[in-house]
């Protein structure tokens, strides 16, 4: 527990204190009833309050999103709502100021504050606990906030009788009555860790305790604001749990679906970019798109192995799994190209390519897998384009055309067919496909690529197959591939499209 002895919680509380003082000037000429009238002016306007009394916190303008969350906060008093906003979205923030804002109007009087532990509490309280102190705004136009006898870092109570209490998991919350009132307002942060995550039992022991003994603290007269901030960690965490009983679950993700950035005002396309780079994929989806990657549902590891010459296969191809889009960043759909080979009953995956990536480099990457072959000693390389009824009007208007034109470009001849079958479920597929060549050890990858940026995309989309994965691309061209080599030889010719030249009209 951080006490006031422990240097480093000092000289945070310390730090925030300064800045906050800093930050909030006053004016001192001010006269009565002007200052009255600009209380009862901020007050009617919530983003005009929050500007006004947190300066350092309100730092850039808020999106939509946000407006609409403290709108929804602010007209309902009996409230549950989970926040699965991604990191730099500001989720904590904006309830601090959302909560402290209805503590000085006089609508919330006991406030507690849930973490995974109680030094977490206590970190996430001490925001709170430095504004009432330090807020030159907040003093100035609401008084003096520190009482005497009751401000410790975990539990406080101000002098216009608010209390605030800072509480870990599974500790008991009895005793939280602020004279008469029971708590009004609950405020969870950060209550999953992937460690227990990794367990089931201890999520739900959590959700029991949050359920049983948190929420029936309340009076079931006074209306309650729970408030839940917490990314999606994992597919059963408290966060998915409590999302099933809140009135709202939002989910905001750093980016939207077509990729654009959430909260443009604060995280600029450059700056989510330069943000991701160097992290994983999987990292990437669990901290800023909510879509825990769980290793080892299917696929525990990867088979990394020596192939065998090109020259040697039995059977080898190209497989590719384009998709519409043509964007090229992190919250994209990802295209995939690989060259798979087959030999005494191994198959063996020799390249890919797999990322978010334009049209056009799509198209290159089907080049390059014909030079790859080439350079390996094979004259001729069929190359297979998923292309299912859906997918035809995208493959007949754009891949068609561009393969074309890069193809002249180039000076090279590509012979494409397209894989034109009605697929299942994507998920059931590749476990169904790959699942069992997988396990007695006969799916090997090119060692020699280990150390290819998409060599590790496509190790880490192998790993993370689930039934709730958004990013399976990699591994569904690798079953298409498969597929194909196990079935092509008794396959009728007229099931798919011919392939053409460069040089065929159209």
């Amino acid at each position: 527990m951080a006490k006031k002895t422990d240097k480093s919680y000092f000289d945070s509380w310390q730090e925030f204190r300064d800045n906050t003082r800093k930050a909030t000037p006053v004016d001192l000429n001010e006269t009565a009833t002007q200052k009255a009238n600009r209380i009862k002016k901020l007050e009617a306007d919530d983003e005009a309050w929050f500007k006004y009394y947190f300066p350092n916190f309100y730092t850039s303008e808020p999106a939509p999103f946000h407006k609409k969350a403290t709108q929804r906060v602010m007209d309902n008093m009996e409230w549950f709502e989970v926040r699965s906003w991604s990191r730099e979205l500001a989720k904590s923030a904006r309830t601090m100021m959302e909560v402290i804002k209805l503590a000085m109007t006089g609508k919330k009087k006991n406030i507690l504050l849930i973490s995974s532990t109680y030094d977490a509490a206590e970190r996430l309280l001490l925001p709170y606990r430095s504004t009432l102190e330090a807020n030159n705004r907040l003093i100035n136009d609401y008084g003096d906030q520190e009482s005497i006898g009751n401000w410790e870092a975990g539990e406080f109570i101000t002098k216009n009788g608010v209390a605030f209490r800072a509480i870990g998991a599974g500790q008991s919350p009895r005793g939280t009555r602020n004279d008469a009132a029971r708590p009004d307002t609950i405020l969870i942060d950060d209550i999953d860790t992937d460690e227990e995550c990794r367990n089931p039992d201890r999520v739900k022991n959590k959700m029991d305790w949050i359920e049983q003994a948190l929420i029936p603290t309340r009076s079931i007269s006074v209306p309650l604001l729970i408030i839940a901030c917490g990314n999606i960690i994992a597919k059963y965490c408290c966060i998915t749990e409590m999302a099933k009983k809140a009135d709202i679950h939002e989910i905001v993700n750093i980016r939207d679906e077509k990729g654009r950035s959430t909260w443009p005002q604060k995280n600029t396309e450059a700056m989510i970019d330069r943000a991701l780079k160097p992290i994983s994929i999987g990292s990437q989806q669990k901290e800023y798109f909510n879509n825990p990657i769980k290793i080892g549902k299917v696929f525990k590891k990867v088979i990394w192995g020596k192939c065998p010459p090109l020259t040697t296969c039995e059977q080898i191809l190209t497989y590719a799994d384009p998709a519409p889009s043509d964007k090229k960043s992190a919250n994209a759909s990802t295209k995939a190209v690989g060259v798979i080979g087959y030999l005494a009953g191994k198959y063996y995956l020799y390249w890919v390519r797999v990322a978010s990536m334009r049209q056009l480099e799509f198209v290159d990457y089907l080049y390059d897998s014909k030079a790859y072959v080439m350079n390996g000693g094979i004259d001729t390389n069929h190359t297979w384009l998923e292309n299912n009824s859906l997918q035809d009007p995208h493959y007949q208007q754009v891949l068609k055309p561009l393969i074309f034109k890069v193809g002249e470009t180039k000076k090279m001849r590509l012979s494409v067919s397209l894989d034109s079958r009605d697929k299942k479920d994507k998920y059931t597929r590749i476990e169904a496909t790959l699942e069992p060549i997988w396990r007695g050890g006969d799916l090997i990858f090119n060692e020699e690529e280990k150390d290819n940026p998409h060599m590790q995309t496509m190790e880490e989309q192998f790993i993370g197959v689930s039934p709730n994965s958004s990013q399976m691309d990699g591994p569904d061209m690798l079953e298409g591939g498969v597929w194909l080599l196990q079935n092509r030889a008794t396959m009728s010719t007229n099931q798919y499209s011919v392939g053409f030249r460069q040089n065929q009209k159209y």
